[in-house]
């Protein structure tokens, strides 16, 4: 049954998933512009540390994806092997660069085969720091005349302080310089990880703080009643992988929601699922439109079952097409 939203409500919210990541290169300033100008309410990123402890913008503390640093000879011997939450990486790591190095390099499409269009833009785009971030996002608001918040997430803080470059004392170092902390930040902020305690260390910034949750069977418990009643000790939303607010049957079809959200708001957690994809790619089976995996499916489907189930917001990599559905399922107009 549809929930009795309506447009005095706070509105689910659209959440640009490392900005506009489905038409630009993900983690960039032209990604997350164009995540906000097509609607979204906040940008969305990973943190990882600089050698000198700068926090920059990349998908993981591995950057031989989604930069050009394995094109480039004056940086070949940084290439080293890591173990990071018990898995080795082989690559390059933003932990062996200074950020005047980070600044030399320029960003990539990580999902080559699938975004042939992103992929035409390599090379075009600077690696950003999260100052940069919240520069462009108070640039926005004023610009577009509604908040822009920000959504950064801590990537593997435990790796990092094992490191030497604890990601929590930076990050609210500098949100608390933007304004960005308290009960009344000057913008909308979020601050998410996977790691409990990297969520305890930051609460001091008084800000509301979002657990995520994978698919792993550890996870399985903090799904629970009595789990999420847990989270709530210590986190006020949580940012479940969608399918465990509506998972997919055996043949990949899109199946029947769960009761996570219902558990959730009765914890007293928002539920903000994570990521939605328009491309055949990502859709569930039946979903997916006749043509090439980087072409377009039936992913308004896909929002609307989700919408139905009281999700809070989406993490999206297609800011405007969550916006579109957003729109039609808050005011939905009749057909003639």
């Amino acid at each position: 049954m549809r929930r009795n939203r309506n447009k005095t409500e706070i509105p689910i919210k659209i959440i640009s998933h490392r900005g506009a990541s489905g038409h630009r290169p993900e983690h960039t300033l032209a990604s997350y512009e164009l995540g906000a100008r097509h609607g979204g309410d906040f940008i969305e990123m990973d943190l990882v540390a600089t050698r000198d402890g700068r926090l920059i913008c990349r998908h993981e503390q591995e950057i031989g994806g989604t930069t050009d640093v394995a094109s480039r000879p004056e940086f070949a011997d940084r290439r080293t092997t890591r173990t990071i939450d018990g898995r080795e990486v082989t690559g390059f790591f933003a932990q062996d660069f200074t950020l005047a190095e980070i600044k030399t390099l320029r960003a990539v499409e990580r999902l080559q085969d699938v975004r042939a269009m992103n992929a035409m833009m390599d090379g075009a785009y600077e690696i950003p720091t999260l100052e940069e971030v919240i520069d462009l996002a108070f640039s926005l608001t004023k610009e577009l005349g509604r908040p822009i918040g920000i959504y950064p997430e801590t990537k593997h803080p435990a790796y990092h302080v094992a490191q030497g470059l604890e990601l929590e004392p930076t990050l609210i170092a500098v949100l608390r310089e933007a304004g960005l902390t308290g009960e009344e930040p000057e913008l909308p902020v979020f601050l998410q990880s996977f790691e409990a305690e990297s969520l305890r260390r930051l609460a001091e910034t008084e800000l509301p703080l979002v657990y995520l949750m994978g698919t792993e069977e550890h996870w399985r418990h903090f799904t629970t009643p009595d789990g999420l009643a847990e989270v709530a000790a210590f986190a006020h939303a949580i940012g479940p992988h969608k399918s465990l607010v509506v998972p997919e049957n055996e043949d990949g079809t899109l199946g029947e929601p769960t009761d996570l959200v219902e558990n959730a708001h009765e914890a007293g957690l928002l539920v903000h699922p994570w990521t939605f994809r328009s491309e055949n790619h990502f859709l569930p089976a039946d979903l997916r439109s006749d043509g090439e995996p980087g072409d377009f499916g039936g992913f308004a489907a896909e929002y609307e079952m989700f919408f139905e189930a009281g999700v809070d917001g989406v993490f999206t990599d297609f800011s405007r097409h969550a916006f579109l559905c957003r729109e039609h399922f808050l005011d939905p107009q009749p057909v003639d």
